[in-house]
């Protein structure tokens, strides 16, 4: 299987941080809207992708920060490096809170769009991914 890094499609933000890793930091991987990606062959869900950009390949699965290293480390010889500290578990205790202020204000960053905005039941406390009341 060849690895994979899905992001949201439909949103302008992710769309534009997905071309730039593509550019400045190629991996040996594919970058694909998850839209256009058979997320059941993946053994992915809806729920998945709604909550964060997802890593898939042979031997892992990792979601947000841990997944943006992943494909790092996958990536030419400076990335692979900044993917390691990225994966060590002090920065990932930042790296989480940092992703997440970041995916609920992604329509306001540079790129972003009115559409790229998470719908507002999602940042409610109780609330799950996609709005979807936590069980």
């Amino acid at each position: 299987m060849t690895a994979v890094l899905l992001y949201d499609g439909d949103c302008a933000f992710c769309s534009s941080c997905a071309r730039w890793l593509q550019r400045w930091a190629p991996a040996r991987a594919e970058v694909l809207a998850w839209q256009l990606t058979d997320l059941e062959a993946l053994h992915v869900t809806v729920a998945d992708v709604d909550t964060a950009v997802q890593w898939i390949d042979d031997s892992a699965r990792a979601a947000g920060p841990e997944a943006i290293a992943a494909y790092l480390r996958t990536a030419g010889a400076p990335w692979r490096v900044a993917g390691r500290v990225l994966a060590c578990a002090p920065v990932r205790g930042v790296a989480w809170p940092v992703y997440r202020w970041i995916a609920a204000h992604r329509d306001k960053l540079p790129g972003g769009t009115p559409q790229c905005a998470l719908p507002s039941t999602a940042r409610e406390p109780g609330h799950g991914p996609g709005g979807k009341t936590a069980s």
